[in-house]
């Protein structure tokens, strides 16, 4: 199912992966991105091609990016969330979030995970909050 939300005429969103414009993504993730600084084009291939994702367009020109690695019945992560730096104060991050939160295949998940450095307000305003038993959250990272 492809999703396309707008904005204004202006903005849209959309599920549709042959839409999204790969070189722009992983130039966002790989130089712009602290949390995937350096990833090589086929992770990111990968990682798109195995997740539910959601591109922001002004018409057809790519200016965010999210994606929700789930099972689609129990758990979702949301990862790699970006807006351009030149679209920044419209609003487009809440509208991604809007978008995410209400896609139907989501609808049934009891838990969701994300990481984030500086935008906890943003994730707050969908019912995101730190987790209140970090001891239980582990993780294993392959460097």
């Amino acid at each position: 199912m492809n999703t396309v939300t707008q904005i204004e005429n202006r903005f849209r969103i959309s599920t549709n992966i042959t839409e999204f414009n790969l070189p722009y993504i992983h130039h966002y993730l790989s130089r712009d991105s602290y949390w995937a600084s350096g990833i090589s084009i086929d992770t990111v291939k990968r990682s798109i091609a195995n997740s539910l994702c959601f591109g922001v367009f002004e018409n057809d020109k790519q200016v965010g990016f999210a994606r929700v690695i789930s099972d689609m019945a129990t758990f979702g992560y949301l990862a790699d969330v970006f807006i351009d730096k030149n679209y920044r104060g419209l609003g487009l991050s809440k509208l991604l979030m809007k978008t995410i939160m209400a896609y139907p295949e989501l609808q049934h998940l009891r838990n969701w995970l994300l990481m984030t450095k500086d935008a906890h307000g943003l994730y707050e305003q969908y019912g995101f909050a730190v987790h209140p038993q970090p001891e239980r959250v582990m993780r294993r990272n392959k460097s």
